[in-house]
């Protein structure tokens, strides 16, 4: 069956970097747009960033944009995020995801915590 696991979340000061990880599995990897979400507590989920299958696109949120990085690693059927300055309101579970036969599938998340 399709899995999702992320994993990489953690406490990091403002300013900080952390690279978040989803493995995968159940699903050809290589053939399949990406994305990842975010939920901060007391809020929608919030899409961040978008890989296309040919891993030759990538599309960030507003929020996001110019300190995150989506990344994908076909022989390791790996999702990565990179994320670079990192503030408070970016406090937040993130979750990978995958869209299969018009339906999404979901990892248990990672919690990241921006804070001093």
């Amino acid at each position: 069956q399709v899995q999702l696991v992320e994993s990489g979340g953690g406490l990091v000061q403002p300013g900080g970097s952390l690279t978040l990880s989803c493995t995968t599995s159940g699903f050809t990897f290589s053939e399949r747009a990406m994305r990842w979400y975010r939920q901060a507590a007391g809020k929608e989920r919030e899409w961040i960033a978008f890989i296309s299958n040919t891993r030759l696109i990538t599309n960030y949120g507003d929020s996001v944009r110019g300190r995150f990085a989506i990344s994908a690693d076909n022989a390791k059927n790996t999702l990565y995020l990179q994320m670079n300055n990192l503030k408070p309101e970016d406090t937040a579970i993130y979750y990978c995801n995958v869209m299969l036969r018009g339906y999404d599938y979901w990892g248990q998340g990672t919690q990241v915590t921006v804070s001093s």
